[in-house]
């Protein structure tokens, strides 16, 4: 409110750089409260196929912001599964939102959907290729952390692949991290028949 009422440019400054902050917090608590007491699901029948191309449509407005593209891969039959569209998406999103900062400008990020047997059960995998500089091997033992970043301290509030960590896992399925010779590769694996209720 002060903010759109202040004529002064350099409490403007101010106030804008207060109201960042503040919303910076709000970020953070709001995905903390997700880490620790994660909603109920609202599982549901959804094909991946549609909405992984959908998604891709969306993040790449996301990609044009950082002059960086992002690709789509999906089988031409439909991959049917129980989810939280809602929150897999959100999930989903954390990673491109990381791939994103990785890469810098002019990154690439490729998003794929295949369906295969994992551990002898029809599983949906969501595969997050980018070619950014990959990560340390201190990195990786803490990649799932809370508040861990691999990024310069201030850039980056440390919960996106925890929050998708645990929105992957309260659907009974399992995130795999892989260094490449260029960039990271993040696999979201879901089971086909989900029974899980939360």
């Amino acid at each position: 409110t002060l903010l759109v009422e202040e004529s002064d440019s350099e409490r403007q400054k101010k106030l804008s750089a207060i109201h960042r902050q503040a919303m910076r917090a709000h970020e953070m608590i709001a995905d903390l409260m997700l880490f620790a007491r994660p909603p109920k699901l609202a599982l549901a029948p959804c094909n991946l196929t549609e909405l992984v191309q959908q998604w891709g449509e969306q993040w790449n407005e996301l990609a044009d912001e950082h002059n960086a593209r992002v690709e789509v891969e999906c089988p031409s039959k439909p991959v049917e599964v129980a989810v939280d569209a809602t929150q897999l998406s959100i999930a989903v999103r954390a990673l491109i939102v990381n791939s994103l900062q990785a890469t810098g400008e002019g990154g690439q990020i490729n998003i794929s959907l295949r369906q295969f047997e994992f551990d002898d059960r029809p599983t949906a995998e969501i595969v997050v290729r980018d070619n950014g500089p990959g990560f340390s091997d201190m990195v990786r033992r803490h990649i799932f952390d809370p508040f861990f970043s691999g990024r310069e301290a201030g850039r980056g509030l440390g919960f996106g692949l925890s929050k998708c960590w645990r929105i992957v896992t309260e659907h009974g399925g399992q995130v795999i991290v892989q260094r490449l010779n260029y960039g990271t590769e993040i696999s979201i694996l879901l089971p086909l028949k989900s029974s899980v209720s939360r």
